[in-house]
């Protein structure tokens, strides 16, 4: 897939996954990269990959309901 097609899956998951979190933990994520090895979700600090790992089963099973491809979702701490 070309860059422009992984970044659209990527925001496209984000969007997918958006109302299961909390708007103040949602506004600290950023969708990341996309590959055939997972998904990457961005994240400002170390406290909020903690509380976004909770979530990970949850929007797993979310996407896997939306029909996107499984694949699994990586927590890594964006850069400034």
């Amino acid at each position: 897939a070309g860059l422009a097609s992984r970044v659209a899956e990527s925001n496209a998951r984000f969007e997918a996954v958006r109302a299961l979190l909390p708007e103040p933990l949602a506004r600290e994520l950023r969708p990341g990269p996309i590959d055939d090895e997972g998904w990457s979700v961005l994240v400002s600090n170390a406290a909020v990959a903690a509380k976004l790992r909770q979530l990970l089963p949850r929007l797993s099973q979310e996407l896997k309901a939306r029909s996107f491809r499984d694949l699994p979702i990586r927590v890594r701490l964006r850069a400034y």
